[in-house]
């Protein structure tokens, strides 16, 4: 049993942890039984707090709440139903089904049939170790391998070690295994009798995996846009892989979407875990060995080491075809190199396509991307080639509700944000840039104004930053993207996690997933501010930008996350979201697992936000995930009667659950007349989803939901 001494005993405030066996009269709040809450197409599901939406008043919320028992299990509203379409380990083409799946792309060919490509993003450690087995069919030398690089502390550079050491064997046992469980798969759906949707087999059903063409060159990546000149490049500053412009696999893919034409596009965020992020001012890579194979108990990672890999070749947008197998998957440069986690194209014929995306970091930018060319036809699967030439560019935030794209050129003229701006809003924060000695790979951290001046006096634009002849200057910038973005003056934010077009409006929404300052920067706090003017908001929000002009916009903020008493909708980190043919809002939360005792949220969770032209926030929780998951990458279907949802890592804290794993927490919680009570909550450690039994090992799967009656989700 997993047991944690007491930390606090209900009464004295703030959040408490006492571990149990259980605890008796801890039941799970019962429903409201006078149907449908107002305002709302569906019963909402009741979350372990005081919400607006939960139709109570505040003694009936009050008596509801004070004793409450977490469920390991993915919940929807009475009347609806989900189902399990594909899990870790499920075969898929040659391969299986990969591991922590994420952004989901749906594709529908015809009333009955569709592809959906799903991203695997990275392995925690935890649960995939204990599962493996089971799951995979076969053993995995993990547990040997911890042991045989303890003196290490597990940490080591694979690229040092030579042809003849006997651990090697192992490490590229546990890589292979851990690289086929990243990266890309596309899978094909059916609707049944009962119009629900389920698994079919196709040809076009194939995986793309983090080692995709290392033995095989035929399956390599292709690369367009200006960056190929430096992959291409015969004299270098850092790393040649010795590939050019061809690239094996795609790893870290988080967030995505689809085009018009019914390609997929799959963003590579966190890459930095798996290879080195730096580069030099020539775009190549910083060596392998800057980030060197980890494996230890509990963590794996630095996998590209093992083979070699380039870092500048990751932390692309790859473009995916679902319905041909033959076609390489594309990554296109001119797009950018950041820690993508959105995607939303602009398509209208006679106008430049538009790409939005954001990278996902305290401080990360918001981006935009502006072909070269014109589309034509908006279905045309030809736009893709427009994808190869452009201009990047980067928002400025103004605090009066305008900002302006900057493009990201040799031309830009150098002009960071200032530290002075963190400081004044005591956030210390400092400013990240391109380190001033350019025969550095990485960045600097800068924290007095007085330094980015003589930074500016030194270097007047980016062609001063970067090397290169003709595009291969550009594409040195475009790999430094967030570094280049940076240093123009771009406007520091909150973790900017999705971007999709509002299809009634043509506006922009972008969920930012949290306002909290890190160790390398924050987001600007004249800008994403609290309800109540606070600096730093951790709960997020969701912005609605509306472009004006060639390069201006402006912007509000649409909804804002938190408790109800703190101004909040009652749901914390939005992340993935998406929007219906009506302009409703369903949202997706990304809450950390590992402070899951310090809040008072619960687990991650889908929240729908009704259109309203009263400019008032409403949400409603629509589906709670299971212990210690993400529910990810939803979206819906041509006839909006089923919602798609990942649930990913569930069990990652504490792995595979065991009857009577759990802790008891104590909360203080307020309800909607202000009145301060106590919570007890009992919450289980570790998880079993999606096959319920204790001890079983929880998979990462993806489900869809849909009415019980067939109806679409938003009718009775």
């Amino acid at each position: 049993m997993r047991r944690r001494s007491v930390l606090s005993l209900l009464g004295l405030g703030g959040v408490g942890v006492l571990t149990a066996k259980g605890l008796s009269g801890c039941v799970a709040p019962s429903g409201n039984s006078s149907g449908v809450v107002k305002g709302f197409p569906f019963q909402p599901v009741r979350v372990p707090l005081p919400v607006n939406s939960d139709g109570l008043q505040a003694s009936e919320q009050q008596s509801t709440y004070r004793e409450l028992a977490v469920e390991d299990r993915l919940t929807v509203p009475e009347g609806f139903q989900s189902q399990l379409l594909a899990a870790w380990g499920d075969r898929l083409g040659d391969s299986r089904f990969g591991f922590n799946n994420d952004h989901l792309g749906f594709v529908q060919h015809a009333p009955d049939r569709a592809s959906m490509t799903v991203n695997f993003e990275y392995i925690s450690a935890v649960p995939w170790v204990q599962g493996f087995a089971e799951v995979v069919g076969r053993p995995l030398p993990f547990a040997a391998l911890v042991s045989a690089l303890q003196s290490s502390d597990g940490v080591i550079d694979c690229t040092a070690l030579p042809a003849g050491d006997r651990r090697l064997q192992q490490i590229r046992t546990v890589a292979d295994e851990a690289m086929t469980d990243l990266g890309i798969g596309v899978m094909t759906l059916e609707r049944d009798g009962q119009g629900r949707w389920k698994r079919a087999q196709a040809p076009q059903d194939r995986r793309i995996t983090g080692i995709s063409g290392l033995d095989e060159p035929e399956q390599q990546l292709l690369s367009t846009g200006p960056a190929a000149a430096v992959f291409r490049a015969s004299n270098r500053q850092g790393y040649d892989d010795g590939l050019g412009d061809r690239i094996v696999g795609t790893f870290a893919n988080c967030g995505g979407g689809t085009t018009p034409w019914g390609t997929v596009l799959s963003a590579e965020e966190n890459f930095q875990s798996q290879v080195p992020e730096p580069v030099y001012a020539d775009g190549s890579a910083a060596p392998p060995s800057e980030r060197p194979f980890v494996c230890k108990d509990g963590k794996l990672g630095g996998l590209g080491n093992v083979y070699g890999l380039a870092g500048n070749k990751y932390g692309w947008m790859v473009e995916v075809d679902p319905t041909s197998a033959d076609q390489t998957a594309v990554k296109h440069t001119a797009l950018g190199r950041f820690r993508h986690e959105a995607v939303a194209v602009r398509a209208e014929a006679g106008k430049p396509l538009q790409v939005y995306s954001g990278c996902d970091r305290r401080g990360g930018h918001l981006y935009r991307f502006v072909s070269a060319e014109r589309v034509e036809t908006v279905q045309d699967k030809r736009n893709s080639r427009l994808f190869e030439a452009g201009e990047l560019q980067v928002a400025r935030f103004r605090a009066d509700g305008s900002g302006e794209w900057l493009a990201v050129t040799p031309e830009s003229v150098v002009d960071p944000f200032r530290p002075s701006r963190f400081s004044d809003a005591d956030l210390g924060c400092p400013v990240e840039l391109p380190h001033r000695d350019r025969s550095q790979a990485g960045a600097e951290l800068f924290r007095e104004d007085a330094a980015v001046e003589d930074y500016c006096r030194r270097f007047a634009t980016l062609s001063d930053l970067y090397r290169g002849e003709g595009e291969a200057l550009q594409g040195a910038i475009l790999v430094d993207a967030h570094l280049a973005a940076s240093a123009i003056g771009a406007t520091p934010t909150a973790r900017p996690e999705d971007t999709k077009i509002d299809p009634l409006s043509g506006d922009l929404l972008i969920a930012f997933t949290s306002g909290s300052p890190g160790s390398t920067g924050g987001a600007d706090p004249a800008v994403f501010k609290g309800p109540e003017g606070q600096s730093s908001w951790a709960n997020g929000w969701v912005m609605r930008l509306s472009e004006s002009g060639e390069n201006g916009f402006t912007w509000r903020m649409a909804v804002t996350g938190g408790t109800p008493w703190a101004g909040g909708l009652g749901f914390t980190n939005p992340d993935n979201v998406a929007l219906d043919s009506k302009g409703n809002l369903w949202i997706v939360t990304d809450r950390s697992m590992k402070a899951s005792a310090g809040d008072v949220f619960g687990n991650n969770s889908c929240w729908f936000v009704p259109r309203s032209g009263n400019g008032e926030e409403q949400a409603a929780c629509f589906a709670t995930g299971p212990m210690e998951c993400e529910v990810t990458g939803v979206c819906l279907d041509q006839a909006e009667a089923s919602l798609f949802l990942a649930v990913q890592h569930p069990g990652e804290v504490n792995g595979s659950r065991s009857q009577g794993d759990e802790e008891i927490q104590a909360h203080e919680l307020v309800d909607r007349d202000g009145g301060v009570f106590q919570q007890l909550r009992t919450v289980p450690l570790g998880s079993n989803w999606p096959g319920q039994a204790p001890a079983r090992p929880p998979r990462p799967g993806v489900v869809a939901i849909q009415r019980s009656n067939g109806q679409p989700l938003l009718e009775a």
